[in-house]
């Protein structure tokens, strides 16, 4: 019988504070109608504590997890973190999470592929279970994304909010959990969203700082061009693939970048939004942690045997779509 990654249990966390549209009114020139039409975000969360980012948000979501699962953090293999706001350029955020959770039995590493991280981490995950030498693997999404977003610049600080998400990868031999997947990436992309300074080729120095250039820099017309065409060709190709019809799929956990790129997505799929898994309006984009923040949020309505499709692109460009038979 094959071995199967199975998701069996998922938890997220979110900060309290809500920044919604009326206040970005305020911040920046912007209105409610025109953010709600070009992306449809309502509004975001924001880690509002100096002394917390990325880490404690994936631990938060990770300790809401295991406690569900009636799990101790000492049975946990591996933890792997997607994200692109790590606390430090080292160690790495999975450490950190593990020594606050008390996973010390636990290795981890984290991994960066812009908004398709998660889905990047989750395929990556999965190997370690079908290979038979893990058992319990933690994929966290987690992302400041606040703390790179300049608060002055119309184009972006509409879109991004912090937030985190936790899955529980174990064995499955029932014909559930990830059946299919296909990740692509594409270099000659990144030039039109990159975050400019704080790497080797541009290290922080004042001037970096005065120019701004350690926020989200974006070209937003030549990312949709894209990202519209590529989330939709990858879900496409995962049902294909698995010879899917509309009918047979339960939902589809896409990406919360934009509204219009979602729904691209899902007519090409052939699919109504009612099968649409959509929370970008009460998050915004929070970049690693839209897809298990769609499934914390629907999980009340998945069932055992539900065929889900996840779908991403993020900058690189990167992006990846997963076939999903859901486990319990």
């Amino acid at each position: 019988m094959k071995t199967t990654a199975a998701i069996t249990g998922v938890a997220a966390y979110v900060p309290e504070y809500i920044l919604d549209n009326a206040e970005l009114e305020q911040m920046v020139d912007t209105k409610n109608e025109w953010i709600m039409s070009r992306c449809g975000v309502s509004e975001r969360r924001i880690l509002k504590d100096t002394d917390k980012a990325s880490a404690f948000m994936a631990a938060e979501a990770a300790q809401k997890l295991l406690a569900k699962k009636n799990i101790s953090p000492l049975e946990i293999d591996l933890i792997i973190v997607a994200t692109v706001t790590p606390d430090h350029q080292y160690p790495a955020t999975a450490n950190i999470v593990a020594d606050m959770i008390g996973a010390t039995n636990a290795w981890g590493f984290d991994l960066q592929a812009a908004c398709s991280s998660f889905i990047y981490a989750l395929n990556t995950g999965s190997k370690f279970i079908e290979s038979g030498t893990h058992t319990k693997v933690l994929v966290i999404g987690s992302d400041k994304m606040s703390s790179i977003v300049d608060y002055t610049d119309r184009k972006t600080s509409i879109l991004f909010g912090d937030g985190a998400g936790a899955v529980l990868l174990e064995p499955s031999t029932d014909e559930t959990g990830i059946i299919d997947a296909k990740m692509y990436s594409d270099g000659s992309g990144k030039k039109y969203l990159y975050q400019p300074a704080g790497g080797s080729i541009m290290p922080a120095s004042l001037d970096t700082i005065v120019n701004k250039q350690h926020f989200v820099h974006m070209d937003g017309q030549a990312v949709f061009k894209v990202a519209v065409t590529k989330m939709a060709d990858v879900a496409a190709e995962m049902m294909e693939r698995n010879h899917l019809t509309s009918d047979d799929i339960a939902f589809l956990t896409p990406h919360q970048a934009n509204k219009r790129i979602i729904e691209a997505t899902a007519n090409r799929m052939g699919i109504g939004m009612e099968k649409v898994m959509l929370n970008i309006e009460k998050y915004g984009n929070t970049t690693s942690a839209t897809l298990p923040l769609c499934l914390s949020d629907w999980e009340h309505e998945l069932k055992k045997g539900d065929n889900i499709i996840l779908t991403t692109f993020g900058a690189g460009f990167t992006w990846g779509g997963m076939y999903i038979k859901w486990s319990y």
